[in-house]
C-alpha cells in the first residue's frame, strides 16, 4: 500500500529502538512512509532503516516534564501529559493515517485519541500482561513518584480520555487494533497469548542478520588464552545499571575471579556504555577484556557461552547465532524469559533466586553443567533459530495487516 504515512514513536530506550527498527524497515519495503518521533541519538539508526526522523525532544526536554520519578519510564507518562498539545500540533501537520508506538511512548496515546487514528502497540517485553505488570510495579521498592507525574496522570485521564491512565501507563496501553509481540510465537503459550489479543508475532531481530559464519570472519574480540579456551561473553544490557549496579558489579567480579582461577577461560565483558571509568579496577584481570561498547552480533559469532541478564533483544540474538546462555536475570520480564529459555533447553541458570550473590565457584559449576549438555544445547538452539526465521518470514503479512487499518 504505497503512500501511507505512518507516525511511529519511541522513547530514549535503546533496547526498545532495536525492536522498532525492523518495523520501520518493513514499512518502508511495503511502500509506506515511516515518520519516527524519537531521540536525536537514534537519528542515524532510524534513517538507516528507512525512517524519516523527527526530534521528539527538541524544545521538549524530558527533564522539563519530570526529572525525579522512578522507575525512569514513569517520566514518559509525565512527558505525555506535559507535552501532549505540542506533539499533537506537530503530528497534525504531518497528517499521518496510522500511529505505531513502542509501549513506553505513552505520548502516542493522546495523539491517536485526539486525531482519531488507529494505533498499533508494540508490547514492552516478554509476556508482560498490562494488569500483572502494573500490579507488580505498585509494590516495587524502586517507585518514587514526583508530583509532576501525578499531575500528568490526571491530565491524561480527564482531558485526553485515557481512562486507565496511571504512573505506570508505560506498561499498559494495549491497542484494540493490534499489538505486536517482538518474539516468535513459540515463546508464549496459547493462554499467555490471549492476554495480548489482538496480536501478531513480529520478532525482534533487524534484517538482514549476518550469519554466524559471516560474522566469524571478523576479528576475534576475545583476549588471548590457551588453545581450546572457552570464550565467555558477558553483557547485562543498559537498564540494569540504573537500578542494580552493585549487584551487576559483584557478578562481573565473580566472573573475573573465575577467569583468574582457570586458564582455559577467555572473557569479554560489554558494559553497554555504562560506568567505564570504574571497570579496570573492579573487574579487570588476566584473560578478561572489558569494553564500554561491543558489536554484539559480531561478538556472538565468536562466543562459546553468553552470560546474560536475559533481556529480550540479547536473548533472541543469542538464539539466532546458536550461543547457549548462562542466565542471571535481574527484574521485570527477565526472570520469566530466563525460565522459558531454561524450559526450552537454551539456557542454564547461574543462580536459583533473582539477584542472588554469585561466586567464582558458582560460575565454574554452571559451566561444567553446560559442558555436559552441549549437544542438547546445540540441538535446541538450532530448533529455536528456525522459530526466529519463521517470525521474520512472516513480517510482510503482518505489515499488510497493519496497513489495512489505514
Amino acid at each position: 500500500m504505497p503512500g501511507i504515512r505512518v507516525a511511529l514513536f519511541c522513547m530514549p530506550e535503546f533496547g526498545h529502538l532495536q525492536r522498532l527498527l525492523p518495523v520501520i524497515s518493513s514499512l518502508r519495503e511495503a511502500g509506506a512512509e515511516p515518520h519516527v518521533f524519537s531521540d536525536r541519538h537514534f537519528r542515524g539508526a532510524i534513517r538507516a532503516s528507512g525512517g524519516v526522523f523527527h526530534d521528539l525532544f527538541r524544545q521538549r526536554p524530558l527533564a522539563a516534564a519530570d526529572s525525579r520519578s522512578r522507575p525512569i519510564p514513569c517520566r514518559y507518562v509525565s512527558f505525555a501529559g506535559h507535552f501532549a498539545e505540542s506533539v499533537i500540533t506537530d503530528v497534525t501537520a504531518l497528517a499521518p493515517q496510522l500511529i505505531i508506538n513502542d509501549a513506553f511512548a505513552v505520548i502516542a496515546r493522546p495523539v491517536a485519541e485526539c486525531l482519531r487514528l488507529p494505533r498499533i502497540n508494540i508490547c514492552p517485553g516478554h509476556n508482560m500482561p498490562p494488569e500483572t505488570a502494573i500490579a507488580e510495579l505498585q509494590s516495587d521498592p524502586r517507585v518514587q513518584l514526583d508530583d509532576a507525574c501525578l499531575r500528568a496522570v490526571a491530565l491524561l485521564r480527564d482531558h485526553y480520555g485515557l481512562a486507565d491512565a496511571s504512573p505506570f501507563s508505560y506498561m499498559g496501553g494495549p491497542s484494540t487494533q493490534l499489538n505486536l509481540i517482538s518474539e516468535p510465537q513459540e515463546f508464549l503459550t496459547p493462554a499467555e497469548q490471549a492476554a495480548f489479543e489482538p496480536c501478531a508475532f513480529f520478532g525482534s531481530l533487524a534484517e538482514p542478520q549476518p550469519t554466524r559464519a559471516e560474522s566469524a570472519q571478523t576479528v576475534d574480540p576475545f583476549p588471548v588464552a590457551g588453545e581450546g579456551a572457552l570464550k565467555i561473553y558477558a553483557s547485562l544490557g543498559t537498564v540494569v545499571w540504573r537500578y542494580y549496579a552493585d549487584t551487576a558489579w559483584s557478578l562481573l567480579q565473580a566472573l573475573s575471579q573465575a577467569a583468574k582461577e582457570r586458564r582455559d577461560l577467555a572473557v569479554l565483558i560489554g558494559l553497554g556504555g555504562q560506568l567505564r571509568e570504574r571497570a579496570p579496577a573492579r573487574i579487570a584481570g588476566p584473560r578478561v577484556r572489558v569494553e564500554a561498547y561491543v558489536d554484539q552480533r559480531q561478538v556472538l559469532a565468536h562466543t562459546g557461552v553468553f552470560l546474560t541478564h536475559q533481556g529480550l533483544n540479547s536473548t533472541h540474538e543469542a538464539i539466532f547465532h546458536g550461543v547457549p546462555m548462562l542466565s542471571y536475570p535481574f527484574f521485570s520480564d527477565q526472570p520469566g524469559l530466563a525460565r522459558r529459555c531454561r524450559e526450552f533447553g537454551l539456557a542454564e541458570p547461574l543462580a536459583e533466586a533473582v539477584r542472588e550473590t554469585v561466586t567464582a565457584g558458582d560460575i565454574h559449576a554452571a559451566l561444567e553443567r553446560m559442558k555436559l549438555k552441549r549437544d542438547l544445547f546445540n540441538e535446541r538452539l538450532a530448533e529455536a533459530r528456525n522459530w526466529e526465521l519463521a517470525a521474520m518470514a512472516g513480517r510482510p503479512a503482518v505489515i499488510e495487516r497493519i496497513l489495512d487499518f489505514a
